[in-house]
């Protein structure tokens, strides 16, 4: 399966709540929901359909994982729910117990082999294994050299701090850009695909 990293991000790279002012307040972060002046459901809202489309199966986070948890099977009816609802999961946990795994179809991945587990699923044939959200989780599929694509939905805003995905371990990862489209709010949707070495 390919993994395919999906992530709204500000100018200055910070991914962190970008869904609701509640979502994620570490550190002190104040900009909760900075995403929405900027959602354009043609491109930005048709980026996330079509990753959703090709996907074979969604990998998270605990935290992202809970935030969708909690949100998506109360809107039963639209078919970008029913599709995120129906679609396996599987989230990075040391700490969720298989009986906090209420969102359906989900599969726990303990904490501690999560990078030999993730390989595995990786190994395997199918379609895309979306990751979104989950910047810690990202951060290191990144420095493990797991990622086939990054679609990033560059908003033209900057925050001034916050968590990214971008991994601090003095590795040089190339990437060549596939695509960019640009939307009326002026959001690039850039694909990115790492460049083999050497």
């Amino acid at each position: 399966m390919r993994i395919v990293i999906s992530e709204f991000m500000s100018l200055d790279g910070v991914v962190q709540a970008p869904g609701g002012p509640d979502e994620d307040t570490d550190g002190g972060f104040a900009h909760g929901g900075w995403s929405h002046p900027f959602f354009d459901p043609e491109v930005v809202g048709g980026a996330f359909d079509d990753a959703l489309t090709k996907a074979e199966a969604l990998l998270f986070g605990r935290r992202t994982w809970q935030t969708m948890a909690a949100a998506w099977p109360e809107r039963a009816g639209d078919p970008f729910a029913d599709r995120m609802n129906a679609i396996p999961k599987y989230v990075v946990s040391a700490t969720l117990g298989d009986d906090k795994l209420a969102w359906v179809n989900t599969t726990r991945i303990s904490g501690d082999e999560a990078v030999a587990r993730i390989r595995e699923l990786h190994d395997t044939d199918g379609g895309d294994l979306l990751v979104m959200g989950s910047p810690t989780l990202v951060r290191t599929l990144l420095h493990e050299d797991l990622v086939d694509e990054l679609r990033l939905m560059l908003m033209p805003v900057i925050l001034g701090g916050g968590k990214t995905i971008f991994p601090d371990d003095g590795a040089q990862h190339a990437l060549e850009l596939v695509s960019t489209v640009t939307s009326g709010t002026g959001v690039l949707v850039c694909t990115y695909r790492p460049v083999a070495a050497g």
